[in-house]
């Protein structure tokens, strides 16, 4: 009897363990909103076959235009760049005391017809609505197009019968017909404004918040339905709002299909099987905006989002816990004969020089060489970029700072408007250890001083701490913090043993300046004289759970 009741127990137990571990399988197989927790706003998702492509804003970054391919809608990598460098003028270069924060490129619009791959965007910084296309949308090449005017917020749209269109604007939306090749506006083609005011499905007395725009427009079956995002003018609320037509053309009649979670801009995607979902963004404090992935079903011929009107914390799709890695990545700095430079997880802050920094070898390394002097971190050139990522994550990197001149900073940056940054400085042939922060951190003395910084492009610097420096080579460390939108700053002689430095950064997502998410950045620049060096070892990064 005794016998038996231990086989019992031992029975017992596999089978709880065996549930245990299904239940393990079933959780690991459910993905979780935000699908990317990274900035990666301004989405335009498609699906070609089994594969889907979403393209993004980076505006004042180079490369450009990012676009990244999912086989899950849930794990994303980046596929490429829809351009290298947008314009060559002062703003873009950093030039002569000009810059293009939050400007560049804005909200684009990724389309597939005839075999080829199509993304629009437009820029107050060139001028112009901008229009790309490739056979390949992984290798290129990338045949460019542009046109004036700037079309605000634009969506490309290919009809069935071989018309081609774009659809813009803010509050106001237009339809404006383009050469077949979508190469520019047609004469004499359509030209009309469609909604005369996006806003008014909030009611007569709602109109005056966020003007609706980032338009998407779909057909399906027949219909005509165009996405934008407002706000009602009694609460800031981003909101989804959807207008659908018989004809192009219009009439178009709209409603309210969700408000929750400031979570709007995007379009509708289907799946192989039948499946839909809205593809949009939500702000998110420091980390930027966005990524969420919403079930879609139809009712009378209109999309319903959400489960009851609200955006689903998991979603039944594979797991994506790790999908952030396919946006970011690590970099050793080695390379092998045919890889590329920079793996396209970098971006440059602006055009770089391409003069003045390469990859070298045995062992592999960054070099970034100033090459003229700069008053501050934010108008240097050659800074090296990743996004940051939530919910924690931190960045680290080994530089060897031998070469540099007196007046010369380098070092590892929390990288927005307000930003803050470890690093060593050269100042009378002495290297110094120095955390350093943007004034727009310190308000109240600022204001002492009358020194008015905020909403402005942060000219003024405060170093915070400073610790003599006697060896080449220095570790830094940067943790952030997205659920309180606090940054870290470390530093270590020795690679295992981290010292804090400095001001916790209180970060801050600035919509007039910058206008996107904090990242880490690699950079070096000189005050006095130009010419001087840094050699960047490596760069990691890791999530901090």
């Amino acid at each position: 009897m005794i016998k038996e009741n231990h086989i019992s127990r031992i029975i017992l137990t596999v089978l709880i363990t065996l549930f245990n571990l299904s239940l393990v399988s079933i959780y690991a197989q459910v993905a979780k909103n935000p699908v990317i927790w990274a900035d990666v706003p301004d989405v335009s998702t498609i699906r070609v076959g089994d594969t889907y492509y979403m393209s993004s804003t980076t505006m004042h970054m180079s490369p450009g235009l990012p676009i990244m391919k999912s086989k899950d809608l849930v794990n994303w990598e980046i596929a490429g760049y829809a351009y290298d460098r947008l314009v060559e003028n002062d703003i873009m270069n950093l030039e002569n005391g000009q810059e293009a924060y939050g400007k560049g490129s804005w909200a684009s619009s990724l389309r597939y017809h005839n075999d080829t791959f199509y993304v629009s965007t437009f820029s107050a910084t060139s001028g112009k609505t901008h229009v790309y296309k490739t056979k390949n949308i992984e290798t290129g090449p990338w045949e460019s197009h542009s046109f004036e005017p700037v079309l605000h917020d634009n969506s490309l749209f290919f009809d069935d019968d071989g018309k081609v269109y774009m659809l813009y604007g803010g509050g106001t939306i237009k339809l404006v017909e383009l050469l077949p090749d979508a190469s520019a506006i047609k004469p004499n083609g359509i030209e009309k404004v469609i909604i005369d005011n996006v806003n008014l499905v909030f009611g007569k007395d709602e109109v005056g918040g966020l003007p609706g725009e980032g338009c998407q427009i779909h057909k399906i079956n027949g219909k005509y339905y165009l996405f934008n995002i407002a706000s009602p003018k009694s609460h800031w609320a981003r909101t989804v709002i959807v207008h659908r037509a018989d004809k192009i053309t219009g009439p178009y009649e709209g409603r309210v299909v969700l408000q929750d979670q400031h979570i709007a801009q995007g379009g509708l995607i289907d799946t192989p099987d039948g499946n839909w979902y809205a593809m949009l963004f939500g702000d998110r404090g420091s980390v930027g905006r966005i990524p969420y992935l919403v079930p879609v079903k139809w009712e009378n011929d209109w999309p319903v989002l959400g489960t009851n009107g609200k955006v689903p914390e998991t979603l039944d799709l594979p797991d994506n816990s790790n999908g952030i890695f396919g946006i970011v990545a690590s970099d050793e700095f080695e390379r092998k004969e045919n890889d590329p430079k920079l793996p396209l997880a970098w971006q440059w802050n602006h055009n770089p020089d391409n003069k003045n920094w390469a990859i070298l070898e045995n062992p592999g390394r960054l070099r970034i060489t100033t090459g003229r002097i700069d008053k501050n971190v934010l108008f240097a050139k050659n800074t090296l970029t990743q996004r940051t990522f939530g919910p924690k994550s931190s960045a680290t990197t080994l530089v060897n700072v031998s070469k540099m001149r007196n007046g010369d900073v380098a070092g590892l940056i929390a990288f927005q408007n307000k930003f803050g940054y470890v690093g060593v400085k050269k100042e009378n042939n002495k290297m110094f250890i120095v955390m350093t922060q943007s004034r727009l951190g310190f308000e109240d003395e600022d204001q002492k001083q009358g020194i008015k910084m905020i909403n402005k492009l942060s000219e003024s610097f405060k170093e915070i701490e400073r610790i003599p420096l006697h060896q080449e080579n220095v570790y830094f460390k940067i943790d952030c913090d997205f659920e309180t939108d606090e940054a870290y700053f470390y530093y270590s002689l020795d690679g295992e043993n981290w010292q804090k430095i400095g001001n916790t950064l209180n970060m801050v997502y600035t919509f007039t300046k910058h206008f996107m998410g904090y990242r880490f950045g690699l950079f070096n620049f000189a005050t006095e004289e130009a010419g001087g060096y840094v050699d960047f070892d490596y760069y990691r990064i890791n999530k901090n759970d």
